[in-house]
């Protein structure tokens, strides 16, 4: 997909994120990777405002050139999580409801539900905190994304990774769902985790989950 496609692909799925609650307004950010960069929103313009001049391409250090938009100001993890993980093609950041309610307890995503295991493990960590858009945050989120492809921030919101950004957002969405799922469980007494070897299965069995053969 070239440049021009990926900037629309990019603009469609902030809209998405906040027709399927997971952003509102200008909350979250999203970005998609490119051959020695990645493109990501601009800081306060609402996702259906955007257009394709207004995404901000960015080195693989974060450098920009000049006469850009300014970056959202959460650059430094996507940054970061490029290039720590190569396999990482697309980010979405969300300030979704639930999600968010786990992580301003800064209590992690547990095994109460074997769709946990969608994002790499037996729990969804979530990150110590550190002020929005510092380095100090950035290490916070690639430590609690180790082995994994999603984490909670504290008193945040939720960073879900994808090799594209169809699958980065249906995570996000996933791990919303399931943190909605985890305070409903919550409110109604105390919810049974499944242990670590029933975990490992599932996390194994997800090496194929969903996925068709060629006909």
């Amino acid at each position: 997909m070239d440049e021009s496609a990926l900037r629309q692909l990019l603009i469609d799925t902030g809209r998405q994120s906040v027709r399927r609650g997971l952003n509102r307004g200008t909350s979250g950010n999203l970005s998609v990777r490119l051959p020695g960069g990645f493109l990501i929103t601009p800081t306060g313009i609402p996702y259906d405002d955007l257009s394709a001049a207004d995404l901000v391409h960015l080195d693989a250090r974060g450098g920009a050139a000049p006469g850009q938009r300014k970056p959202s100001s959460e650059w430094r993890f996507h940054c970061d999580i490029y290039a720590a993980r190569p396999q990482v093609g697309a980010i979405v950041h969300t300030h979704s409801r639930y999600a968010s309610a786990l992580a301003c307890q800064r209590r992690e995503l547990p095994a109460f539900h074997y769709m946990v295991a969608a994002a790499g493990g037996d729990n969804v960590r979530c990150a110590d905190y550190a002020t929005f858009g510092t380095a100090e945050l950035s290490a916070n989120a690639l430590l609690a994304l180790e082995d994994r492809h999603a984490c909670l921030l504290a008193n945040h919101g939720v960073i879900a990774t994808g090799a594209n950004l169809t699958s980065a957002l249906a995570l996000a969405e996933e791990i919303e769902s399931l943190a909605g799922q985890y305070c409903a469980a919550l409110a109604t007494g105390t919810p049974v985790l499944l242990d670590a070897d029933e975990m490992a299965r599932v996390v194994a069995r997800f090496e194929s989950y969903g996925k068709q053969d060629n006909p």
